[in-house]
């Protein structure tokens, strides 16, 4: 802590000093320092390979350069405030969704001056080699930004060599447990900025000439998709879910989170729905949370009966053919859900992409300088699943990977959504679903 005219610092040894305006006594001071934040990044360097190294084939962790190039760091560190900084660095080198910081005693400058971090209202998404927009909406929208345009450029730069370019900015501070969710991130966190800044996209159509549209960031947290690309019309909600009738009449219901009463919420909108003859069970963008998975799979197990390990549960179990839909925006306590009708075969899967791949038990660590904790998957959840590779650092994979249609896109179509209606009129695939609804079983 530093006050004009004297300084107060803690050595190594835990002894305090007082010095007053001496540059020797400060030079002995800034030494003692650098010793703390040494043995805190020879800690994090010993500790986290030995407690999440089993992670790192699979997140492709090279840990020896990890070593080499925060060993230099920490030398060059000049402040608590640096040293923090530094050890969240470090700390994203584990490619951890979940990791971060606790309970942080130590203050870091404040880059806001009252800005908000805020996004420009537009979402993209790759699909093949393209970047197109996925959502648009407010100013944005105003502008005549639309859904399934093609992003050419953006602050004049090839858009996906902008978007990887983003990539590598979040992961030098950030973890990602895979790199299908880190570019998802970067398709909607990744243009977020303070508050008053632009941004600058090259906008086409399949055909035609491209213009270049300047936003200027403004607003609140509207920066992460809240689900699907393109929501259907006519929906109720309880809590942050969604639900209603498709018009093809089957049901659809979208989960935003995983509270603790979800299945007391799912008995609710089953109840409403009805007896649709199949329903669309849409996870995506689900930022997870905490539930007695067993008592929402219940849900959907025909009453009086076991679908597997799980009992039937609640007033209205839902006993039709379902479909799925995820993406890399589904992540911790979504993706053990979502994992519970595909890896058990409840579920057709459909997605374009697997999910997000961050679901483990965490560990904690406090650092022997005691300025903050750290927290980290140590153990991934349902190790059975991806044959018994579980779903850290891996994620869960649909039945069908399908990509958005960018003229579905402009027409206001899901093209997900659509599929699964489609698969729902039509049957699944041979051999893809073992389930079968109580209506559709052949005689023993």
């Amino acid at each position: 802590m530093h006050r004009r005219g004297f300084c107060l610092g803690v050595g190594a040894s835990g002894v305090s000093a007082v010095v007053a305006g001496s540059a020797v006594a400060q030079e002995v001071l800034d030494t003692d320092r650098s010793a703390v934040w040494t043995a805190d990044v020879d800690f994090l360097l010993a500790e986290l390979p030995r407690r999440a190294g089993h992670f790192f084939a699979a997140k492709k962790v090279d840990w020896p350069a990890v070593e080499a190039e925060f060993r230099a760091a920490a030398k060059a560190v000049k402040s608590d405030a640096e040293h923090v900084v530094v050890c969240r660095r470090l700390l994203a080198r584990l490619k951890d969704g979940h990791a971060g910081m606790v309970d942080v005693k130590v203050a870091v400058p404040d880059e806001s001056r009252g800005r908000r971090w805020t996004g420009p209202r537009v979402h993209l998404v790759v699909i093949g080699d393209g970047v197109f927009v996925r959502t648009a909406f407010g100013a944005a929208a105003d502008l005549g930004v639309k859904a399934g345009q093609r992003v050419t450029t953006i602050d004049g730069q090839p858009a996906r060599s902008w978007l990887e370019m983003k990539v590598a900015e979040m992961r030098d501070d950030t973890g990602y447990s895979t790199d299908h969710q880190a570019l998802y991130a970067a398709c909607h966190w990744g243009l977020a900025e303070w508050e008053g800044t632009p941004i600058t996209f090259g906008l086409g159509e399949e055909t035609g000439p491209v213009r270049e549209l300047t936003i200027v960031r403004s607003g609140g947290p509207n920066f992460a998709p809240l689900g699907p690309a393109v929501f259907p019309g006519g929906l109720k909600r309880i809590g942050r879910q969604s639900h209603g009738v498709l018009p093809g009449g089957f049901g659809y219901i979208h989960l935003r989170d995983v509270p603790s009463n979800l299945p007391e919420q799912l008995d609710a909108m089953l109840v409403q729905m009805g007896a649709a003859p199949g329903l669309v069970l849409d996870l995506r963008g689900n930022g997870g949370g905490g539930c007695d998975h067993a008592a929402v799979m219940g849900r959907f197990v025909p009453k009086g009966e076991f679908w597997g390990e799980y009992e039937s549960a609640g007033s209205m179990p839902f006993t039709g053919p379902m479909v799925v839909i995820i993406d890399a925006g589904v992540r911790s306590a979504g993706e053990t859900v979502a994992g519970m009708f595909l890896e058990e075969s409840r579920a057709y899967g459909l997605g374009d992409t697997p999910t997000a791949g961050m679901s483990a038990a965490k560990a904690t660590l406090t650092l022997p300088s005691g300025m903050f904790s750290v927290r980290f998957a140590v153990r991934t959840h349902m190790g059975r699943y991806n044959r018994r590779r579980g779903i850290e650092g891996i994620g869960l994979s649909p039945s069908e990977q399908l990509p958005y249609d960018p003229v579905e896109l402009r027409a206001g179509v899901d093209t997900q959504i659509r599929r699964a209606e489609a698969l729902l009129r039509g049957g699944f695939p041979e051999d893809t679903v073992d389930y079968q609804p109580p209506d559709r079983r052949k005689p023993d």
